[in-house]
């Protein structure tokens, strides 16, 4: 199975217990802008899938306007690079929680925007394989 090209309402982190439990037991890793928290969950009731919960603090974006700016580049680009961690899920036949906390205090384009979350997503599926094979 593909990816879905969009970012449907399940792919979406939304239950106060799943954010809980993600920051909690979660690993973290920091790639400027941004610092992720991921979660891989062995789950047979649900098909293998990849949540995203994104925050941007108001503390560094006073305006709503621009928090809501930062948030959509931010899902747009988790779109276009959620692939490669799709297919290790499948894969597996797990599932991931990853949430992206933006750290910087300006917006940046979206190109760039799109480059470290492609980075991102590259750090969190190197990490699962490194684990991985320690485990195996």
């Amino acid at each position: 199975m593909v990816a879905p090209e969009g970012l449907p309402k399940y792919e979406r982190i939304c239950k106060e217990n799943d954010i809980q439990a993600l920051f909690d037991r979660g690993s973290g890793i920091s790639v400027y802008p941004y610092r992720a928290i991921y979660l891989f969950r062995h789950d047979d009731s649900r098909p293998p899938t990849v949540r995203l919960l994104v925050s941007v603090s108001k503390k560094r974006f006073h305006h709503a306007f621009k928090r809501n700016r930062v948030k959509r580049l931010i899902r747009e680009a988790w779109r276009k690079n959620k692939s490669a961690l799709y297919e290790i899920c499948q894969r597996d036949n797990i599932s991931a929680d990853v949430a992206l906390v933006y750290t910087a205090t300006v917006i940046h384009n979206y190109e760039e925007m799109l480059k470290k979350t492609e980075k991102v997503v590259l750090e969190i599926a190197k990490t699962y394989e490194k684990n991985c094979k320690t485990t195996r």
